[in-house]
């Protein structure tokens, strides 16, 4: 039995998210005083609480948000609570009982999952004398807290766990929790590329909202899911837009959170508009990744719009040209050809991650990198630096792995040289490409780190006589 599930439901603006927030320990959804800021389901690991369970926010219900949202997003409410194990209903204490909350009400009495009354915004003791006028909301149990400052918070996580504790597996949590997480992919991408498409046609679920408007998706949204017996968790984002267009703090925020989720992430797969056709913006977003050292899979989406009148094979290789050209710095790493709205190939983008957690294993022994390096430096030694008027020395070479890089390993070489001035940038990519060759890893970036080092430290000691 999976963890059990705790919705975050109400209109717009009570709270939910700083709710959310403290629940999972962490701040992933953005919070602002402006409604209708958090519109997909976002899921996490609950960390307040005492039994493990999952928490999901939910868009605002109602308010008469005008951007064309409110039925999609009170869709996402019905979906949250249809999964739901028990409903956070949070209202505002200030704020009072409302026409929306008392619509809402109404609706949640016909939920099948208990209903757990949060009364939120309760900064002051005097605000507790709300709880007259959410009675007639009709629910029994309810709960005072104020989610932005943590008064009373401990006792809603009690509470919370006496419904939920029934429901846990005797499974042990750490086993939950690798499960429920696996392979984070972290799908990125400039606005209206598809990548909430993309994620809905993996997971064969409307669980993210699609528009024809960019920048629909403003929060890094989590889902976990299975695939041929692998976990992954799936990592929806805003799309990044150049800083200059970025038109509000929305805007800000969630390309902080974005580049946040590339971070976090074990993989990312870079989601393009080939109908569109690559632009400053995806090199952009593409550098970025690279600059985290993050394994990357290349999905070129909208593929059935690319030149349609085409036969196949010239379309496959009009594409794959295009690639090579627009993103010649990632001429290496690994793309598939897809149409999320139409499924087609969806499956090769999990399967093409498959693929390169497989290969990055295992990584070269200090024996064999060294071997791999000498040769290459045999085959084209260093050039005379004529300022330094000397040639680059490597002495050694060693691998170093990141912790960070959990499942999918990015080792760093590590090169003992005798001047790191004189790695000169065309070199360094002559060497990654030889051992490219030499140990091929399809996505995973190759990562050097060139030292300084007196020779002597790596000659070995001569043996006193005798011994």
């Amino acid at each position: 039995m999976a963890m059990p599930v705790v919705a975050i439901v109400g209109r717009p603006n009570v709270g939910k998210s700083a709710l959310f927030n403290r629940l999972a320990g962490r701040k992933i959804a953005i919070v602002l005083d402006q409604p209708g800021v958090t519109r997909d389901r976002i899921s996490a690991p609950c960390k307040a609480t005492q039994v493990a369970c999952t928490v999901i926010d939910t868009g605002g219900i109602g308010g008469g948000i005008e951007d064309g949202f409110d039925e999609q997003v009170s869709m996402e409410a019905d979906i949250a609570m249809q999964t739901a194990d028990l409903i956070l209903f949070v209202v505002d204490a200030q704020s009072g009982v409302t026409p929306v909350d008392l619509a809402l009400a109404q609706k949640l009495r016909k939920a099948k999952p208990p209903i757990l009354l949060v009364i939120n915004k309760v900064d002051d003791p005097k605000h507790e004398q709300a709880d007259v006028e959410f009675a007639r909301l009709g629910f029994g149990q309810s709960v005072f807290v104020s989610a932005e400052h943590g008064r009373n918070f401990g006792h809603l996580c009690d509470v919370i766990d006496e419904f939920v504790a029934p429901l846990v597996a005797d499974e042990e949590e750490g086993n939950q929790q690798a499960v429920q997480e696996g392979i984070r992919l972290a799908i990125v991408g400039k606005p209206n590329a598809g990548k909430s498409s993309l994620v809905n046609a993996i997971l064969k679920d409307e669980r993210t909202i699609v528009s024809e408007i960019a920048g629909t998706t403003r929060d890094a949204v989590d889902m976990p899911t299975i695939y041929q017996n692998e976990a992954f968790t799936l990592i929806d984002t805003a799309g990044l837009r150049p800083r200059g267009k970025r038109d509000n703090s929305v805007e800000v925020f969630s390309a902080m959170r974005t580049e946040k989720a590339i971070r976090r992430s074990d993989v990312c797969v870079l989601v393009i508009d080939l109908a569109a056709g690559i632009t400053a913006m995806d090199r952009k977003i593409a550098n970025l990744i690279i600059e985290e050292k993050k394994p990357c899979l290349i999905a070129l989406n909208k593929f059935d719009l690319y030149l349609p009148s085409a036969e196949k094979n010239t379309r496959v290789a009009e594409a794959t040209a295009h690639l090579k050209r627009e993103l010649f710095f990632l001429a290496d790493y690994p793309f598939v050809l897809c149409s999320a709205k139409d499924g087609t190939a969806v499956d090769t983008v999990l399967q093409g991650i498959i693929k390169i957690r497989k290969t990055a294993h295992p990584v070269p022994g200090t024996g064999v990198l060294n071997r791999i390096l000498q040769a290459a430096l045999e085959a084209n030694p260093p050039p005379l630096d004529r300022k330094l008027r000397k040639r680059l020395k490597l002495y050694y070479a060693t691998t170093a792995l990141d912790q960070h890089h959990r499942i999918i390993p990015v080792p760093t070489i590590v090169l003992f040289v005798n001047d790191k001035r004189l790695m000169a940038a065309s070199y360094e990519a002559y060497l990654v490409n030889r051992y490219r060759d030499a140990h091929p890893a399809p996505g995973i970036p190759v990562v050097l780190s060139v030292r300084s080092r007196d020779r002597r430290e790596w000659e070995p000691r001569q043996k006193p006589q005798g011994h």
